[in-house]
This record gives structure tokens, sequence and C-alpha cells, in this order.
């Protein structure tokens, strides 16, 4: 039985697992948008909103424990400097899953994970207000 057993399997061991979603969530905060299978997106939305939410506190804790699931210093740089700042005034859900259907060859179920604002309209707004006139 699996009690207060929470996450999916996804197939895998421990270790390969946290590896999985540690490079899913690095793909995601570089591109922005990535297409997966749907369980291995319905896992990294309960890996990634965590991290977001840390990075919304900016200080030097929540920096040191979003090390500790993502150990890649210029992602961890992203994440807190770009896309953090875009939600900013949203309490949660910065994440969008979109079903796609099914893959040709294996016939599973593929989606898009994508953050719910645009990041890259926002950064452009932003440094537009910046520029003087």
């Amino acid at each position: 039985m699996r009690h207060k057993k929470k996450g999916r399997k996804l197939g895998r061991k421990v270790g390969n697992r946290k590896a999985l979603l540690m490079n899913l969530a690095c793909q995601l905060i570089i591109h922005k948008k990535i297409k997966t299978t749907d369980p291995k997106a319905k896992e990294l939305r309960t890996f990634i909103e965590p991290l977001i939410t840390l990075a919304k506190k900016n200080d030097l804790h929540s920096r040191r424990l979003a090390i500790k699931k993502i150990p890649k210093k210029n992602i961890v740089r992203i994440l807190f400097e770009e896309i953090a700042p875009v939600f900013n005034n949203r309490p949660g859900g910065y994440t969008r899953i979109t079903k796609l259907g099914l893959r040709d060859n294996d016939r599973a179920p593929v989606s898009i994970i994508e953050f719910v604002e645009s990041i890259e309209t926002s950064l452009a707004e932003s440094t537009e207000s910046k520029k003087p006139n």
C-alpha cells in the first residue's frame, strides 16, 4: 500500500527520477516551454512551482535552497532574475499544461508545459519602461 507516498514513480528509481525532474526544470527555465509526456509534465509542475515561490522571496537562503534542487548556478540566476519578477503579484499557478494528444510511435499522451505569463513580453515591457524618453 502507498500510504502517504506522494508523486509518480515514472518507471524510474529515485536517483534517476530526481535527475529527470532537475533536467526538465532546467530546460523549462531556459526555453520557457517544453514538450513532454503528461505524467512527466504533471510531476514537473509539483517540482518547479515551489522553486518559483522561493525565487519570489529573492534572499540568500531561498537561493541556496533552489541550488539544492537545481545545482546549476546560471539556471538558478535566470530563475531568480528573469522569471520570478514576472510572477511577483501572482499567488500561485505559474505553469500551464496543454494536452496535445498521443505520440505516433508509442501512443503515449503528450503535452506542453509552459509558464502562464509570457516571460519575453514582460521582459521587453520592463526594459522599455526603464529607458528614459
